[in-house]
């Protein structure tokens, strides 16, 4: 695990963010109030009057600042363009929720300036993003935590959650419990009114970071049952799929029996499951999650620009829902251009202050990032520059 901070202090890195943003123009002043509907997976762009606490003078941030990737991040990063922009009113910002893979490919590409995804960068896309960002790294900031949700349309149950062993959860994904009746399922759930419905079984159709988180927590706690290893394609023969997150919702809202994953900010009406954590059930929630980030290690090739996490599904700690994703904001060390080199610092300094994490936790459900992490992202921040 890499601690250390490879710019300096956190002090001088966060001095080095203001002098980014001061390239562009001074602090933030003013005093309005916008709001944004979040209940949709659509691109998001927004302006308004600016708003803050500071008192200092206003910002001259200009420019387009587009975005791409997780679906997950949907809502929440309406909620932060909305809080973004009122501060920032010449900066016309866009994301396009369209899946992990495809936001880190637009990234690479050069068609976006930033992306958001639920897995971090291989390897190989690292190694190909290197020309994309003038040579310098990718930075990888991990602002977006969440449960994913197991969501299933069985009305009538009588109880709030059904509860699902990791076990169960792995063969009733691999197919091999098919009705809801099954002897497994009955034997962890005495008080539900269990039908002989049969299980219709959705996974993602496009290549997701929900689905390789899922995947993950599948492999990591039954493996025996859920060989195959993690992945963003589903890996095994599929029934029904949903394009998204807000597919896979849509298509198991409109199956009776049918169950899938999505991040728990969309679930919606539907019935989600308490899952195992040693001798508990737990159902999911923002603190459950936040237990299980906080129960895990960075991986082995985490930086001090890329603070990539390494999940432990099999914890035992008490409350704790390890079927949680952390969703990573992603953008260049170095930009060819000052303006978007700028426009993304503050963007992400936004996204990883309190206000613009009480923005995703209102808008999502997400928890918010703690003081510590925080310090160590906004380090990581500080060091976005031009070429």
């Amino acid at each position: 695990m890499k601690q250390s901070i490879r710019r300096g202090t956190y002090a001088l890195a966060a001095a080095g963010l203001a002098l980014v943003l001061a390239s562009c123009g001074g602090g933030v002043t003013g005093g309005g109030d916008s709001s944004t509907d979040a209940g949709t997976d659509s691109p998001s762009t927004g302006s308004s009057e600016a708003s803050t606490d500071s008192g200092s003078a206003p910002a001259d941030l200009s420019g387009n600042l587009a975005g791409a990737g997780a679906s997950s991040q949907a809502k929440a990063q309406e909620g932060w363009i909305a809080g973004f922009t009122e501060q920032y009113q010449g900066v016309t910002v866009s994301y396009d929720p369209q899946g992990s893979g495809g936001g880190r490919k637009q990234f690479i590409s050069g068609g976006v300036l930033f992306a958001g995804t639920d897995s971090a960068f291989k390897q190989e896309e690292l190694t190909e993003a290197a020309a994309r960002c003038e040579g310098g790294e990718v930075v990888e900031l991990p602002v977006y935590i969440s449960p994913i949700a197991v969501v299933y349309n069985l009305p009538d149950v009588g109880v709030d959650h059904l509860q699902l062993t990791p076990e169960t959860l792995a063969k009733i994904f691999r197919g091999d419990i098919t009705t809801w009746d099954d002897a497994a399922i009955a034997a962890d759930n005495p008080d539900a009114t269990l039908p002989a419905t049969a299980i219709t079984v959705v996974n993602r159709s496009d290549d997701s970071g929900t689905t390789k988180n899922f995947t993950d927590y599948l492999h990591q706690t039954a493996p025996d049952v859920w060989t195959d290893e993690a992945e963003e394609a589903w890996p095994i023969a599929s029934v029904q799929s949903g394009d998204g997150t807000s597919g896979m919702v849509t298509t198991v809202s409109s199956a009776v029996g049918a169950i899938g994953y999505a991040d728990a900010s969309q679930a919606g009406s539907l019935g989600t499951a308490a899952l195992k954590v040693g001798d508990a059930f737990v159902p999911f929630s923002a603190d459950a999650a936040a237990k299980a980030v906080d129960a895990s290690p960075l991986t082995d090739d985490a930086t001090d620009l890329r603070i990539t996490y390494q999940l432990d599904r099999t914890t035992s700690e008490a409350g704790a829902y390890p079927l949680v994703l952390i969703s990573y904001l992603a953008g260049c060390e170095t930009y060819a251009d000052a303006s978007d080199a700028a426009n993304v610092a503050a963007y992400f300094g936004y996204i990883a202050s309190e206000a613009g994490q009480e923005r995703s936790a209102q808008a999502a459900g997400t928890a918010p990032i703690s003081d510590d992490l925080r310090t160590r992202v906004e380090a990581a921040i500080a060091t976005i520059s031009a070429s």
